[in-house]
């Protein structure tokens, strides 16, 4: 029994050491819809009151607190039960439930976040949480979505991480949530044009000024990857694994990859609107950090992340992510979206 015992020892510490010593880690990006994750105070500044204690849905403390139980679960789940290292969300409306997130029921993660408040009517935000033992935070920035007919809009979130393990390697990471179709997509469709200019200027002015070497844009596109905001305004080239040999040999080298295709194709999608599986949450990443010396994407690691407990099981929206109101009936969920996320795996030498 103790030969048994000194043997396994060994071969556990063989076995770390290896891992220690094979020079690469990985990256776990991901990004989820929250689905109107407001506290019960009212802000007299926004259009809160759908979300108050005395409102329709009498939002109170106790169904806020079990939003954050549910969605913070969901979180851990993610990265086989490791939780992300990037977590962009949006539809938060302040930073005090980003920081209950956070601080509270995520603790044990050891998340840091960033968050501005943005000029949107209902007031809800982007946010960005990082993992303090993989990032430090060089900058953080709120790039204004400035709409033809001026209807306020959420901002861009630009947020500047350098990782501890690669100190010569910045990732800019772009958070969105980009203006709805409500009044039909074509209708809206300039809209998201604006947006989409926003975030390619933005690229462009922190690869002129040498502020980043590498991007990541994910968000809450409300397009689709095929869509004309992301493929031809912000320039992100609908790519899957199969392609990724053609990309190292294009003559004209594309800057952006969306990954999101691959699920797409697949006829997946993060958010179902009537019959139809749409795929608006998506995360797009440089070619740098796919195909680059100390970056490279995970083939295959893009997927809509469906946990079961936050899939509905049966009725009529079976399959879809369960939310916390079903129109007017509290459903007590998680939200209308489900999260996305793959994975890069880099250098540490």
């Amino acid at each position: 029994m103790t030969n048994k015992i000194l043997l396994l020892l060994f071969c556990g510490i063989i076995f770390t050491t290896g891992a220690q010593s094979s020079g690469t880690d990985t990256l776990s990006v991901a990004f989820w819809n929250l689905e109107n994750l407001f506290d019960t105070k009212d802000d007299p500044k926004i259009n809160d009151e759908e979300f108050l204690p005395q409102a329709e849905r009498k939002w109170d403390n106790e169904k806020f607190s079990k939003k954050l139980h549910n969605q913070s679960a969901v979180i851990r789940a993610m990265n086989n039960g490791r939780g992300p290292d990037l977590l962009g969300v949006c539809e938060v409306e302040n930073a005090y439930v980003v920081k209950k997130l956070s601080e509270e029921k995520l603790k044990d993660l050891k998340l840091q976040y960033v968050h501005f408040d943005s000029p949107d009517a209902r007031g809800i935000d982007v946010a960005l949480f990082y993992k303090l033992s993989k990032f430090k935070l060089v900058s953080k920035e709120a790039f204004p979505v400035l709409l033809p007919d001026g209807y306020k809009t959420r901002d861009i979130l630009v947020v500047i991480l350098e990782l501890k393990k690669n100190t010569s390697e910045k990732i800019a990471v772009l958070v969105n949530h980009w203006p709805s179709r409500r009044q039909g997509q074509s209708e809206s469709e300039i809209n998201r044009v604006t947006a989409a200019t926003t975030a390619a200027l933005a690229i462009t002015k922190m690869k002129e000024n040498d502020i980043a070497q590498h991007f990541i844009i994910m968000g809450d596109f409300n397009d689709e990857p095929a869509n004309n905001s992301i493929m031809t305004v912000l320039g992100a080239k609908p790519v899957t694994c199969d392609s990724t040999a053609h990309l190292t040999r294009e003559i004209v080298k594309t800057e952006l990859l969306n990954y999101s295709y691959e699920a797409k194709v697949k006829g997946e999608g993060s958010y179902k609107y009537r019959d139809d599986w749409n795929l608006l949450d998506q995360i797009i990443i440089s070619r740098g950090l796919s195909l680059g010396e100390s970056f490279s994407y995970v083939c295959g690691s893009f997927e809509v992340f469906k946990p079961y407990f936050l899939v509905q099981q049966d009725g009529r929206y079976a399959g879809t992510a369960l939310p916390t109101f079903g129109g007017r009936n509290y459903l007590g969920g998680y939200s209308d979206h489900f999260p996305v996320l793959l994975k890069i795996a880099f250098s540490t030498r």
